[in-house]
């Protein structure tokens, strides 16, 4: 792909300089370069600048680089790094910038957004968020008091703060990275200096997150006045480290986790399939807590994979770029193992339009064509896209610039490493179902349904998700919320509280379609029942009566006791779905909070997000 004088901002004579020089260089000298020109950026001009070891820059910061103003003047020697975070990643990441700071001397206060103290604000001399958005770009539970009070009056003028955002999101949403963006402009607006441009990271946000944490530190450590404290040499790797006792499988890499049992869950007759997997980590040395996740890399659908190939007249044994140093794969494994295939996105359609010699998907991605193009992308996978908008001039060499890296899945864990030593159990409901008049497939759950045996070998690694977990104290009681595959996180929860001992009283809300077919776990729950593991249980089956009765009926109709068990000190937990039930479930909770708290719909509210605050009130959503 050839640098254009009129799609950038380069002479003509730089514009073929860069053009006669980028088809020379390796995939390590692209890393290089792009560390290096970071460095360039934050060290100023003039400055002296550490060249980075070739293998230490990840390759996300050419992709998305951190671009880091000049070098300010001599700054604070205090950070303050804030986070909001569903899944635990940025708070992971911001774990991670407070430990490089730190290093470097500088008095850090590291919080989630939720338990800062706002009037602090002020004060902040150097602030960094930290946040990831959810849903219809809606901030994290943990950041939206945070996020309400910044765009509220009462957020303070901020002229002698310095910042940087780091939002995450996921690029198949609409409103990608909206919570950071919100954050970005609020901060500016109040009069704060931004020292290094936002990045907006996508699902494998760890190589663009790198780049921005090396740029944050290196825009610092220039500007801070001479100290004692050990400076990191430029270019220091910014991506997962290993320390002692910990595993060597992450994100990154992930553990080959033999399958042990692939069980249906759903009795003869019913209309849905959900598997329950037990899988070995055997040799990893991973270890999870309740609460957590399992990240799976899946394989995408052999059929898709192959009309893909078959339409665009493609050889499947052509070599595709699939590595970060050029390591090449042949093209239908690409497809099945490496690339993203099933999700449309605006970015997707973006840098397709450029091989396309059909005026209508220009058209489409034109400003004014917003609602026509949301409506497009919803249910179109990319054997849709390559149909309805061709001829095509793409080929395989092009994949690796169109198509976003496969995301993993993530899976709430459904059982206890007390119970279940070196094993890890997963809930997977198969997902089916017809649009625009074919049958679409959801990418894992099909393939662990259909395509995976005791023996095979699935990719995963263990999510840690600080947000989600039982009371510290096990005699706390709890209360737990998860109709569907939302119940797998409470297994674990229950098995773990088993073999602790906990003394604790646990009311569990289930709820499904039908009794007799869709009861997940039933066996489990009668077994801790009896065993008084499980203190009460509650059950809505929506297809088994006239009039549809759902888990947050069944919490109203025992309003009184549940707001007993909350005043009580009992922790709420919440896992499933987010657009509806969760909101469905906190509305019941609201209700109850207001009737029998004798508390105004505002006062129920200030009562909940205490609740939130004090981690009482968790959500695993999705």
């Amino acid at each position: 792909m050839q640098l254009q004088v009129t799609n950038s901002p380069f002479t003509s004579e730089q514009a073929e300089l860069i053009n006669k020089l980028l088809p020379t260089l390796t995939e390590t000298q692209i890393n290089w370069l792009g560390g290096y020109l970071t460095f360039y950026r934050a060290g100023g001009s003039g400055a002296a600048v550490a060249v980075p070891e070739a293998s230490s820059v990840p390759h996300a910061v050419l992709e998305a680089p951190a671009a880091a103003a000049p070098a300010v003047p001599q700054g604070p020697r205090d950070a303050t790094i804030l986070f909001g975070s569903q899944t635990g990643n940025s708070q992971r990441l911001a774990g991670r910038l407070s430990d490089k700071l730190k290093g470097e001397g500088f008095e850090v206060t590291l919080s989630a957004m939720n338990q800062y103290k706002t009037n602090n604000l002020k004060k902040a001399g150097y602030l960094f968020v930290l946040v990831s958005t959810h849903g219809e770009g809606d901030p994290p539970d943990n950041g939206l008091t945070f996020y309400e009070f910044l765009h509220s009056k009462r957020a303070p003028k901020l002229e002698g703060t310095k910042f940087s955002v780091l939002a995450l999101g996921d690029t198949s949403y609409e409103f990608f990275c909206k919570t950071g963006q919100d954050f970005d402009a609020r901060l500016a607006e109040l009069g704060a200096e931004r020292i290094v441009d936002r990045v907006d990271c996508d699902v494998d946000f760890e190589d663009a997150a790198a780049g921005w944490l090396t740029a944050v530190t290196g825009v610092l450590t220039s500007a801070a006045a001479p100290s004692s404290a050990p400076q990191a040499a430029a270019g220091a790797d910014a991506s997962i480290s290993t320390v002692q006792g910990e595993s060597v499988y992450t994100r990154a890499n992930p553990f080959m986790a033999e399958v042990l049992e692939n069980l249906n869950l759903n009795g003869r007759g019913s209309d849905r399939e959900t598997r329950h997997l037990e899988l070995s980590l055997e040799g990893s040395g991973l270890s999870y807590a309740p609460g957590d996740a399992v990240g799976v890399y899946p394989q995408n659908d052999l059929s898709l994979v192959d009309d893909i190939i078959s339409f665009l007249k493609w050889n499947p044994a052509d070599a595709v770029v699939t590595g970060k140093a050029g390591e090449t794969s042949p093209l239908r494994e690409a497809l099945l193992h490496h690339y993203e295939i099933t999700v449309l996105s605006k970015p997707l359609l973006e840098k397709a339009a450029a091989f396309s010699g059909n005026a209508k998907l220009a058209e489409l991605l034109k400003p004014e064509n917003k609602d026509e193009l949301r409506a497009y992308v919803k249910g179109r996978d990319l054997l849709d896209l390559l149909r309805d908008f061709e001829p095509w001039t793409i080929s395989p060499g092009d994949l690796a610039n169109v198509l976003r890296k496969i995301p993993p899945r993530l899976y709430s864990i459904a059982s206890s490493l007390n119970s279940h030593p070196d094993e890890v159990h997963l809930t997977i409901r198969k997902v089916e179902y017809e649009a625009h008049g074919r049958e679409r497939k959801g990418v894992c759950s099909v393939y662990t349904s259909e395509r995976l045996e005791p023996g095979g070998k699935l990719p995963v690694f263990i999510q840690q998700n600080p947000n989600f977990k039982p009371p510290v104290n096990p005699d706390t009681p709890v209360i737990m919320i998860g109709p569907g595959t939302g119940v797998a996180p409470f297994r674990a929860f229950l098995e773990d509280r088993e073999e602790l001992g906990a003394a604790g009283k646990s009311w569990l809300f289930y709820g499904d379609r039908h009794f007799v077919t869709d009861f997940l776990y039933q066996t489990d729950w009668q077994r801790m029942l009896n065993d008084g593991v499980l203190t009460k249980l509650d059950v809505a089956f929506s297809r088994d009566t006239e009039e549809k009765v759902y888990v947050q009926q069944r919490m109203l109709e025992n309003s009184e006791e549940l707001y007993k068990w909350l005043q009580e000190g009992a922790h709420v937990y919440v896992c499933g779905d987010e657009k509806h039930m969760a909101h469905d479930v906190q509305a019941a909770l609201l209700e109850i909070i207001g009737k029998h708290g004798g508390k105004s719909p505002e006062g129920a509210a200030a009562y909940l997000t205490e609740l939130q605050e004090q981690g009482r009130y968790q959500r695993d959503v999705y």
